[in-house]
């Protein structure tokens, strides 16, 4: 919670006329959430924010690249060592007030044992990564900054396509600080266990692929 926020609402003479008209629009909204449970489809990318709904373009390839050769290493990587489930891009996940579908997100065993076959919306995961594109950058560094850290996940990745550069947040009392960003070197994981890459392997095919047979030979 905004406990700064919180106090200077307090301080407003017209706090309850304020609350009333919060309250009012925030049951508005919940209609319109509804209206997106009933419209939404899983050929296409929708999210729920702030009372809108918001469909995202096609990505370009090399957002694509970057989404799959990372995905790829955290599955190969849960796949020996099952410490929980990896979602890639049409996971939706539902928060108090909004609903999104991250590029990757990782929920650990204690609550990847809990979902089922036909599930289709989640609780927050335990860390998320989220790529940057033209469309998205200014909701994943605002919007989604602050609600993933209000909801506990506890990692949060931004990766920038364009730059092959990666931003790490790990969540303290609260608030994302960030850990490191970088091109190159190795990176690990706050919430996965034991997973650690080099960076250039989530942007180059070959780095990749020798990262691949590395974590499969190590196993």
């Amino acid at each position: 919670m905004n406990t700064q926020l919180l106090q200077t609402a307090l301080k407003m003479p017209d706090a309850a006329l304020f609350l009333s008209e919060l309250q009012k629009a925030l049951q508005d909204e919940s209609a319109k959430r509804l209206h997106f449970y009933n419209v939404i489809d899983e050929n296409k990318k929708m999210e729920f924010i702030n009372g809108e709904i918001v469909f995202h373009s096609p990505v370009m390839k090399r957002h694509n690249t970057a989404t799959g050769l990372l995905y790829k290493l955290i599955d190969t990587y849960l796949e020996e060592t099952e410490q929980g489930f990896v979602g890639i891009e049409k996971i939706m996940i539902s928060l108090t007030r909004n609903d999104y579908e991250p590029d990757i997100c990782f929920f650990p065993e204690s609550l990847a044992k809990t979902f089922t076959e036909t599930q289709m919306q989640f609780p927050a995961p335990t860390w998320i990564v989220e790529v940057l594109s033209k469309s998205t950058a200014k909701n994943d560094r605002t919007v989604k900054f602050q609600d993933y850290a209000a909801h506990g996940v506890r990692e949060y990745w931004i990766i920038d396509p364009d730059t092959a550069t990666v931003e790490q947040y790990s969540l303290r009392k609260g608030k994302y600080d960030l850990l490191l960003k970088a091109k190159d070197g190795m990176i690990s994981s706050i919430a996965l266990k034991g997973f650690s890459i080099p960076i250039r392997a989530i942007f180059h095919r070959k780095e990749n692929s020798i990262a691949l047979r590395q974590m499969l030979e190590n196993r």
